[in-house]
């Protein structure tokens, strides 16, 4: 970027006018080796002089508009069809841009902290999982050569930067995909494996980061947030990494979030803090039924530094509670973390298939099974408790042959016990001779805890338990 077109550049943002010429610009997230979201219409935008016109071309569209007074021009083309065929863009002003080499198809964006930000170099270096059946991708960046995945990672820094010619956007294949998120990969990989479409991922995640910076900050300073603890960086990262990509279309999120947050010993409260974050970011994209797909975090000894009390289990328990707002849904990851000392746990691979299962079914409408089995209800009988389950899939069943794992049970005094639990049918009957008459059941409820209830579809249960308090407490509208 010359100087004049710096010093232009930060008069546009700053609303002054100028008479200095200058060229047309476009914003980082607008680039050659692209992928347009499909089946709608999308925003082509940038900056230049106040009053210049500026046409876009691209698949037979010829769209025009005129600068503002601050410098700001946008165009809006028509709803494109699906197309794997490299296209190029024209956009013409005072110079001519030409964005090269792109594709139609599905547009997803990755957001969170540091397992959302962990990079696909990493596969490479990391020790052999122990759970075989899950595979392990080691040489997935020297073997990934799929024209049809582009990624884009944002830079915090430079996101705002427009620029004369961006080149952010790249194929999915060595060098520029060892730096992108593991998780949104395979996610981006399954997708476009199923649907056989383009597939673009765009990844704006920071390592070590709250959810509060990712929410604007006008909201969590509204009364709905009065009171409580929100950091030190409430709203930092949204004007930065997230509002100025949405005139970008796109499909859906993912996110993967919630370890910094429970070492703060959150619950509901997260789980409000979420619902924030899901309704700012649909609006700000207008789109109020954008899916939005997260992970559940992984099993991690977080009591070591919580004085030996137990937090995880009530943190996973507000995330499920998010499950309640519409076209959302959670990856269950009990299964996924070899040493419970690892916060940064392998299996990215399998989170972003796992992933990839919700936006299948709800999104594309495959009709496969896309979670593994949740609480729905509980009856208790005499000193038995009959729990039913919600995606059941081909059936319940013990993962590895043995008998079910990880259930509690306990009468009116509140006292959990562990339990003999066993699958009748679509049903689990759980009971202890301890206590004759129940009242409550958990499962899966430690840190540690290592649950063999899974689906006959291979996924794992949710862990729940049935005295859950937040079922009143949390409003999903």
């Amino acid at each position: 970027m010359n100087l004049k077109t710096y010093f232009l550049c930060t008069a546009l943002f700053f609303g002054w006018t100028t008479a200095v010429p200058a060229k047309v610009l476009l914003p980082q997230i607008l680039s050659g080796n692209m992928v347009l979201q499909r089946d709608k219409p999308l925003n082509i935008w940038g900056y230049g002089s106040p009053g210049e016109k500026v046409t876009v071309s691209f698949s037979g569209q010829q769209k025009t508009a005129v600068t503002d007074a601050k410098g700001n021009w946008k165009v809006l083309l028509s709803p494109l069809k699906t197309s794997a065929v490299p296209a190029t863009m024209t956009i013409k002003g005072t110079n001519t841009i030409q964005l090269k080499n792109i594709l139609v198809g599905e547009v997803w964006l990755c957001s969170g902290q540091s397992n959302m930000e962990y990079a696909m170099h990493k596969l490479k270096t990391m020790k052999k999982p122990l759970n075989e059946k899950l595979g392990f991708p080691a040489n997935e960046v020297a073997n990934a050569h799929n024209n049809l995945i582009r990624i884009f990672v944002v830079n915090r820094k430079d996101l705002a930067k427009p620029d004369t010619n961006p080149k952010n956007w790249n194929v999915a294949a060595d060098p520029a995909l060892k730096n992108s998120s593991a998780a949104g990969y395979f996610f981006a990989k399954e997708l476009q494996k199923q649907l056989h479409v383009p597939v673009g991922m765009i990844t704006s995640a920071v390592s070590g980061s709250a959810i509060e910076p990712w929410i604007p900050a006008a909201i969590l300073a509204g009364p709905d947030f009065q009171g409580q603890y929100l950091g030190s960086d409430p709203g930092k990262f949204y004007p930065t990494m997230i509002e100025p990509l949405m005139p970008f279309a796109i499909k859906g999120v993912i996110w993967y979030q919630g370890e910094t947050n429970c070492f703060r010993r959150e619950n509901i409260t997260y789980s409000y803090k979420m619902k924030a974050l899901i309704n700012s970011w649909r609006r700000g994209w207008k789109n109020p039924g954008m899916s939005f797909y997260y992970v559940q975090i992984a099993p991690f000894q977080y009591s070591k530094t919580m004085q030996n009390v137990e937090i995880e289990p009530e943190f996973w328990e507000a995330q499920a509670q998010v499950m309640r707002m519409p076209k959302t849904g959670m990856v269950v990851t009990t299964d996924l973390n070899d040493k419970i000392d690892e916060l940064h746990p392998t299996y990215k691979w399998e989170v972003g298939r796992r992933l990839a299962l919700w936006a299948l079914a709800r999104d594309y409408g495959k009709k496969i099974v896309y979670s593994g089995p949740m609480y729905q209800s509980v009856k208790f009988k005499g000193a038995t408790a009959e729990l039913q389950f919600n995606h059941i899939g081909s059936g319940l069943k013990s993962s590895d042959g043995k008998a079910l794992s990880d259930f509690s049970i306990a009468g009116a005094d509140g006292r959990f016990v562990p339990a003999v639990a066993r699958i009748s049918g679509t049903k689990v009957l759980v009971s202890a001779a301890a206590v004759k008459k129940p009242v409550a059941v958990r499962f899966g409820w430690t840190e540690s805890a290592s649950p063999n209830l899974y689906n006959k579809n291979g996924l794992p249960a949710l862990p729940f338990r049935t005295d859950n308090p937040l079922i009143t407490q949390f409003n999903p509208i």
